[in-house]
């Protein structure tokens, strides 16, 4: 039985700390839209004024908490170092 080449291959070199710095920086970086729809949203609700715009702004802060979640997964993927 032959071996497939993919199993002979050594295993990728891990990521250096300057790139994960990088990365975990462009997270910090992505939580922000999502914390400032946040703050417009508790904002918006407390005064009253959010609630006539919300169906408006919806595909706005649905779009800033896709970026937050992805700054999510970045800083994730930094603390497990690159795995």
């Amino acid at each position: 039985m032959s071996e497939s080449p993919l199993s002979t291959r050594p295993p990728p070199p891990p990521m250096s700390g300057c790139a994960l710095a990088l990365l975990g920086l462009v997270g910090v970086v992505l939580l922000l839209p999502g914390l400032c729809s946040l703050i417009v949203i508790g904002i918006g609700l407390s005064d009253g004024s959010l609630g006539r715009h919300l169906n408006d702004l919806m595909g706005f802060f649905l779009m800033t908490f896709l970026a937050a979640a992805g700054g999510i997964f970045l800083i994730r993927f930094v603390f497990r170092g690159g795995r």
